[in-house]
C-alpha cells in the first residue's frame, strides 16, 4: 500500500446523492483495509451520524477510526474508545443562542440519537436530519435542553445570509472558538483549534504514521486543511472551487466512484 491511512470526508465525497457508499467504492476500501490501510472517516457529522457508514465499511475489523464533529472527537471504532474530545466553552453557548434568536436563524444541537432544535421545520435542519439519519426533536428552549459540554452546535440558513452570519459570529466569538461554513447553508460552531487536520495529526501520531503516509479526500471548505496536510490531497470533481484549487489531484465526482478511482491510481497504480 502506497498510503497506509485513508482519510475520507463523507457527504459529497465518500457518499453519493443518496448518502450511500456505492458497491464499487466499498470494494476498493475493503481491499485497502485488507492490505493494511487504516480507514479514517472524518466528518462534521455527529458520531451517531457516522456510525452506519463505519459499520457498512467494517472499519471495526481493520483498526479504523471515526473523527466526528469535524475532529472534535476521535473514536477507535473497534473498541468504541474515545481517544480525544474537546468541548465548546460554556459561556459562548448563550452568545450563539442569542445571536440565532435575534437573526431568526435555526440553531441545533445533538442529544443521543436525536437532533434538537426550536425550529424543526427549517429546511436546512431537515437536511441535517436526512444526512445523518437522525430524528428531529422540537424543544422549547435549546439552552435548557443541550447535553452538558457539547462538542458542536450547527447554525443553518439561506446561503446568502450564512456568509454574513459567519463574519459576524467570527467577530463576536472568534477568539474563543472556531466558526466556519461546511456547506453554503451550514455554519459549524466548534471548539477553537479543532479541524480535521489537527485531529488527524493527533491520530497519526498515536498510530505511528505521518502525514506523508496519508491520502485524504474531500469536497467542502472544512476539508481544505485535511487535504493540505496529507501526503496527497484529493478533491472530488464536485468539490467547491477553493478545494479543487488547493488539491494535489482532482478525481471523478462522488457520483462516479471518485474515491475508488483515486485509491486505485495512487495506492495501487492501476485504473478501475
Amino acid at each position: 500500500m502506497a498510503y497506509r491511512a485513508i482519510a475520507l470526508d463523507l457527504d459529497g465525497t465518500l457518499t453519493n446523492h443518496d448518502k450511500e457508499v456505492t458497491p464499487i467504492t466499498r470494494q476498493a476500501l475493503m481491499k485497502a483495509q485488507k492490505d493494511g490501510a487504516h480507514i479514517i472517516l472524518a466528518s462534521g457529522r455527529p458520531t451517531y451520524g457516522i456510525a452506519p457508514i463505519a459499520d457498512h465499511l467494517e472499519i471495526n475489523k481493520y483498526d479504523g477510526y471515526v473523527l466526528s464533529y469535524n475532529g472534535g472527537k476521535i473514536v477507535k471504532w473497534k473498541t468504541k474508545e474515545e481517544i480525544y474530545s474537546n468541548h465548546l466553552p460554556n459561556d459562548v453557548i448563550s452568545i450563539l443562542y442569542n445571536y440565532a434568536k435575534e437573526k431568526g436563524h435555526a440553531l441545533l444541537g445533538y442529544s443521543g440519537k436525536e437532533i434538537i432544535t426550536e425550529m424543526p421545520d427549517d429546511k436546512y435542519v431537515k437536511e441535517e436530519s436526512r444526512i445523518n439519519k437522525m430524528q428531529i426533536r422540537k424543544i422549547n428552549n435549546l439552552m435548557e435542553s443541550l447535553e452538558p459540554n457539547p462538542t458542536k452546535l450547527l447554525m443553518t440558513g439561506d446561503p446568502s445570509l450564512m456568509i454574513k452570519a459567519e463574519e459576524e459570529l467570527s467577530e463576536l466569538v472568534g477568539n474563543r472558538m472556531d466558526v466556519f461554513r461546511s456547506a453554503p447553508f451550514f455554519i459549524e460552531l466548534v471548539p477553537r483549534g479543532i479541524d480535521k487536520a489537527q485531529s488527524l495529526n493527533r491520530l497519526l501520531g498515536l498510530i505511528g504514521l505521518t502525514s506523508n503516509d496519508m491520502i485524504a479526500f474531500g469536497d467542502g471548505y472544512n476539508d481544505l486543511s485535511m487535504l493540505k496536510l496529507a501526503g496527497i490531497g484529493v478533491a472530488m470533481a464536485n468539490a467547491v472551487p477553493e478545494v479543487r484549487a488547493e488539491a494535489d489531484f482532482i478525481t471523478k465526482s462522488n457520483e462516479e466512484d471518485g474515491v475508488a478511482f483515486a485509491i486505485q491510481k495512487f495506492c495501487y497504480n492501476t485504473d478501475i
